[in-house]
């Protein structure tokens, strides 16, 4: 009988889990609107922590008032930052979407075919296609970089639909900001009695270790950015076109290992692309090696400085053991795997430090959780 009992318990769980997955895609809208408020909430919550501690003489902030005021100030950067980005942005898609890239690539080519000749006694060809060619045409293909201009359309639409984002995005990170176990608790009531305390106590660990994570991970974004900036434009190009190249490369850091990687080689496109009127020997190619030589710096700066903050004091695992998981998570599920690779993985050495502490892999990963 009680086996019978046992049986059919885990069975209703299993079935409770398979609904609850299937209303978590069907209405997967609301929960990336719940995500989103979640990682706003971590980013904002020093700042509520902060404005409720202060006081004038017996005057203390309402906690609904910090909620507010932190919303503002989260917003404002945002807004801010967004305001002072688009008109650039515009302008210089603008630029490129008339810009002749089979030029571009035309002078590419000669100190291509250098470097290829100096390796190899005879050009390298495919098909009847040199290797240069090949690449042109699939850069082509993959890019569709004379769509630039379509692109720009097809974003000034997007803009209408992100007005109801911003207002549920507002209002659900509100409350969170308000009420700090708001989440906690939502989660905790889909949890069975038997394990609310293990989650309770996974739930707090994952929320001290992701709102480093995160609150890391903006910090990280900005100085990439602001580096490659201004870098770019002691190295000689124009301020807009290195305010452009360094948000692409801001963004694409988020990407870890890989995105400067892609970050650097828009960068070296877009520079030589805004220079095709130029000489390429005597102003492009010098102006294209002191673009990489501060894209390598940055990346040296973000390797040594932002990353072990970052990916190894915040969530606290090993740098190696945080790029196997980060190839791992590539190798499965692309860009978006790597993205979400550190909070995932976080998330799961957390479960299975309660769940499977006695298993020695498990002991070996989780160790340093001790100390969050």
């Amino acid at each position: 009988m009680i086996n019978l009992q046992s049986t059919t318990r885990k069975i209703l769980i299993i079935v409770g889990a398979v609904i609850l997955l299937f209303f978590l895609w069907y209405f997967s809208a609301i929960v990336t609107y719940i995500l989103i408020s979640v990682v706003l909430a971590f980013i904002g919550r020093p700042i509520v922590v902060w404005l409720n501690k202060f006081r004038i003489g017996r005057f203390r902030i309402p906690s609904t008032v910090s909620s507010l005021i932190t919303l503002i100030i989260i917003w404002t950067f945002f807004i801010g930052l967004f305001s002072f980005l688009i008109p650039l942005l515009i302008k210089e898609f603008s630029i490129l979407s008339t810009i002749d890239f089979d030029s571009v690539f035309a002078q590419l080519q000669e100190p291509i075919s250098k470097i290829i000749r100096f390796t190899h006694r005879e050009t390298v060809t495919v098909d009847n296609q040199s290797f240069f060619e090949i690449i042109i045409d699939q850069l082509a293909e993959k890019l569709n970089l004379t769509g630039i201009s379509n692109t720009v359309g097809r974003i000034v639409g997007i803009l209408g639909e992100t007005v109801i984002t911003f207002f549920s995005v507002s209002f659900i990170t509100f409350f969170f900001l308000k009420e700090e176990k708001m989440f906690r608790a939502g989660i905790l009531l889909l949890v069975p009695s038997d394990y609310e305390e293990k989650a309770a106590k996974i739930l707090d660990s994952v929320s001290n270790l992701l709102r480093r994570y995160f609150i890391g991970l903006v910090f990280e974004v900005f100085m990439v950015g602001l580096l490659v900036m201004g870098g770019l434009t002691i190295a000689g190009l124009q301020f807009q076109h290195a305010v452009v190249i360094g948000l692409f490369c801001g963004l694409f850091n988020v990407i870890p290992y890989l995105g400067p990687w892609i970050g650097a080689i828009v960068g070296l496109i877009i520079g030589t692309a805004v220079n095709i009127q130029m000489d390429f020997s005597t102003y492009t190619l010098p102006l294209l090696g002191y673009m990489t030589i501060v894209f390598l710096t940055v990346q040296l700066i973000d390797n040594i400085l932002f990353q072990p903050l970052i990916y190894s004091s915040s969530v606290k695992a090993h740098p190696l053991e945080i790029f196997l998981v980060i190839l791992a998570a590539g190798s499965l599920a692309g860009v978006l795997g790597m993205i979400l690779a550190i909070p995932v993985y976080t998330i799961m050495r957390v479960i299975a430090k309660e769940f499977f502490e006695n298993m020695k892999l498990v002991r070996e990963i989780t160790k340093n959780l001790d100390n969050n």
